[in-house]
Parts: C-alpha cells; sequence; structure tokens
C-alpha cells in the first residue's frame, strides 16, 4: 500500500476555499447584466484601480504597446505562436467533415463548424501570463473562429506590451485592458460597448473560475479550471535536484498549487525533500512556493510501477510529470491527466511556454472526463442527413412510425406514416402505426 511521507491540505477545507467566491462572484455578475458598462467601470476602479475613457485599446495604441516589446521578445513570442499555430493545425487538419450512405438512398454527414466568437481572457494579476495568449487567441483563429475577443488585466496602471503583443501577433480582433470577473462577464453577458461572445476560454483566479462557472450554458466554456497542479512521477533514474525543481517550478503559479512527487524510491523522496529545502532559499518566489509546498504538496512512496500507476490515476492532476525506466508504461496505462510530459529532457514549463502543446488543462480532477483547450473545443460538429429516393424515405418510415408509437408519440409516427402514404403507396389510417407489408 501507497505510504504518505508528506500529506497535504484536506480535500474538505479545499472545499470550504472554494465556495467563499461564490457569492461574490454571483453579485458581480447580476450587477453587470443589470447595469452594463457602468458596472463593469465601477468594478474595474474597485479591483483593479483601472478606469480608463475606453477599455478597448484601439490600433494606435496596440502599435505604441508593440513598438515597447524588445525585437528580442517579440521573435521569442513569435516562435512560441508558431508551435503553438503548427501543433493547432495538425489538430485541426484531423477533423474531417464525413458523408456516408448507411442504406441505399441515405445519406447521413456532420460538418465541423467554429463558433462564431470567442472571449479570450488571459491573467495577468501576480504574472502576465503571455503564453495564455497564444494557446487561446492562436487557437481559436487556426480553429476558424470569426471574432476573437481578448483581455487582460492593467498591469502597473496600463496594457501590459507583451501581453498585446501576443494577442495582436496571435489574430485577436479586439483587445481589453480589463481583468478579473468584471472581464469575462462583461464578454460573457455583453454591455452597451462590448458585444457577447458565444464562448469564453482561459485560466484565471478563483473569481474567474467561477465567474465561468456560473456562465456555463449561457455560453460555452473551455473547461473548469482551478489552482495550476503538477504531479512527478519519477525512480531512481533521476535524482533530487530535477525532481525538486520541476516541483517548485508549478508550486510558483500560487499559494494553493498542489505539487506531488510519486516514487518507488525512498532515497529519492528523502533527496528530493532535502533539494527543496536548499532551492527555496535561493528561488526569487519561494515566498508563493514555499507556502503551496507547505500547504499542498505531497510525497507518496509506492512499491512499483504498477503501484504508482494506480496512484496517479486518483489524482488525475493537470500536468504530470514522468522520469522513469519505462515511460511509455503511464504513456500507455494512464487515463486520467491533464497533459504528459515524457522523459527528463521535456518539462511542464516547456508545455506552458513554448513547446506547442495547449496550457489549458483540466484540473481537480476533470482530467477524468475532459481533455485540456485544444482546436477542437472551438468547432462545433453538427450532423446531417439527406434521403434521396422514394423507396428509402418509405423503408426508414415504417420503421419510424412503428418505433414512436412504441412510445406514444403519434404525432411524430405521422410524420413518418405521412411519407409512407406518399413516397411507398401505403394506405396508413391516421394515428396508426405502419405494420409491415
Amino acid at each position: 500500500m501507497a505510504q504518505i511521507l508528506k500529506g497535504s491540505k484536506p480535500a474538505a477545507e479545499r472545499r470550504d476555499d472554494d465556495s467563499k467566491v461564490r457569492a461574490t462572484v454571483e453579485g458581480i455578475l447580476a450587477d453587470i447584466e443589470s447595469r452594463g458598462d457602468d458596472a463593469v467601470r465601477e468594478l474595474s476602479a474597485r479591483f483593479d484601480q483601472w478606469e480608463p475613457a475606453r477599455f478597448r485599446l484601439d490600433e494606435h495604441e496596440i502599435e505604441a504597446a508593440m513598438a515597447m516589446v524588445s525585437a528580442r521578445d517579440l521573435a521569442d513570442i513569435r516562435f512560441a505562436q508558431e508551435q503553438v499555430r503548427n501543433f493547432a493545425q495538425v489538430q485541426r487538419d484531423s477533423m474531417l467533415d464525413v458523408e456516408v450512405e448507411t442504406l441505399p438512398g441515405v445519406m447521413l454527414g456532420h460538418r465541423h463548424i467554429p463558433v462564431n466568437s470567442v472571449g479570450c481572457y488571459v491573467p495577468g494579476g501576480k504574472y502576465p501570463m503571455v503564453a495564455s495568449a497564444h494557446m487561446s487567441v492562436v487557437t481559436a483563429k487556426v480553429a476558424g473562429v470569426p471574432r476573437v475577443v481578448a483581455a487582460a488585466p492593467p498591469f502597473e496602471g496600463g496594457a501590459h506590451p507583451a501581453i498585446v503583443a501576443a494577442m495582436h501577433l496571435g489574430g485577436a480582433d479586439e483587445i481589453y485592458v480589463l481583468g478579473g470577473t468584471q472581464a469575462v462577464g462583461a464578454m460573457a453577458l455583453g454591455t452597451e460597448s462590448i458585444a457577447p461572445v458565444d464562448m469564453l476560454v482561459g485560466p484565471g483566479n478563483a473569481f474567474v473560475a467561477e465567474a465561468k462557472r456560473q456562465l456555463f450554458g449561457r455560453v460555452g466554456i473551455d473547461l473548469f479550471a482551478g489552482p495550476t497542479e503538477t504531479c512527478v512521477i519519477a525512480d531512481d533514474t533521476v535524482d533530487g535536484e530535477i525532481v525538486a525543481t520541476d516541483l517548485l517550478g508549478q508550486a510558483e503559479h500560487g499559494t494553493n498549487s498542489p505539487a506531488v512527487l510519486i516514487t518507488d524510491s525512498e532515497k529519492l523522496a528523502k533527496d528530493t525533500l532535502a533539494e527543496i529545502d536548499r532551492l527555496l532559499e535561493i528561488l526569487p518566489t519561494a515566498s508563493v512556493a514555499r507556502q503551496s509546498w507547505e500547504t499542498y504538496g505531497e510525497i507518496i512512496l509506492c512499491r512499483d510501477l504498477n503501484e504508482m500507476l494506480k496512484e496517479s490515476e486518483k489524482l488525475a492532476s493537470e500536468h504530470v510529470q514522468v522520469m522513469t525506466r519505462d515511460d511509455d508504461f503511464f504513456l500507455n496505462g494512464m487515463t486520467s491527466y491533464g497533459a504528459l510530459f515524457l522523459g527528463p529532457r521535456t518539462n511542464v514549463a516547456y508545455g506552458d511556454k513554448v513547446i506547442g502543446t495547449n496550457h489549458t488543462l483540466p484540473t481537480k480532477k476533470a482530467g477524468r472526463y475532459t481533455g485540456g483547450l485544444w482546436v477542437g473545443k472551438f468547432i462545433k460538429t453538427h450532423t446531417y442527413q439527406r434521403v434521396l429516393t422514394d423507396e428509402a424515405s418509405a423503408q426508414v418510415g415504417e420503421y419510424c412510425s412503428r418505433l414512436c408509437m412504441l412510445e406514444g408519440f403519434v404525432g411524430h409516427a405521422e410524420q413518418a406514416n405521412v411519407r409512407v402514404r406518399r413516397y411507398g403507396g401505403r394506405n396508413i389510417p391516421y394515428g396508426e402505426r405502419a405494420e409491415p407489408v
């Protein structure tokens, strides 16, 4: 049985934390819906001390922001977006429209149609998440979304130049300097100055995540996102330094970011603990990472690979870094996770920033039933049917008539019967089944 060498905050306490923001978000969304721009402006002033003449950037403001970004940073942004765009295009190309003749004269098909408008939220509170613009805006544009709206909170009294550059280079049609619940609420509900969108995507703090949850149904969302999670699965083929670095590299996201080591090596577990203590003395973001590790960090010692796999499946972590003698064992065996990072040569930061896979991923065990953001999330698959011959319509109609009457849907049955009468030459009394000839 797996042994917990270091435990984390109990699940019940985590649920209590989640519940505390619900009433606040509900009130904010109701205010935006009833008062529109006035509410958004007041909320922005209250939470971000930001009250410009308008929240949307015009072309000159976008150009001015771009001019503030160094040539090296612009080149790096372009490189990252090229990787995201290339992989998203491969994914899009794999999604084929289909049409098939299932019976003589009966054609069924589906078409992949992008949603008409998407609101992309890019966090910028503790850290300006430039990469989130690549993941949402670029991917939506590859999917073919006609209108992509992007919003990020103000940073040091204005638009964050690198975020604006990433949004613009990614293809955003509208860019707003607007943060938090007021941003996602305005994009989803619409105001006098912001037309509503059909879908919301992008990560954010607990208030943004809760707003997306409450807005789901009125608009589509990518997924329900919580704090960043990472799980490192490792054996003695790697050392404590690389494991500790990968754990703390994600723990710095926030003070409530779970980081878990699953290993079958007690020596590696102890070495990792020692390395974490050492790195926390020199890591510039140690004040955040230390609190996250102390409260949400875990080390689970297992007997073998099978038990390591079992424990990782229970966690269903957002990011899973695998560094073992047999990484393919986990690639082939795992079913519940956000994204896998296989081998010591890759890591979660590559996926977060540049390698090309999307970093908006399921948390809080949502990997059991959904994957992360990808080009397909922006695509709706719509079916159609076409019946080409009288014989086919009459044949399907007879079966349909009887199945409708089986359920008591007489009106449904008549939709079939009228076609059996017209195209099959059958005299079926109104409201009766089309019995076999």
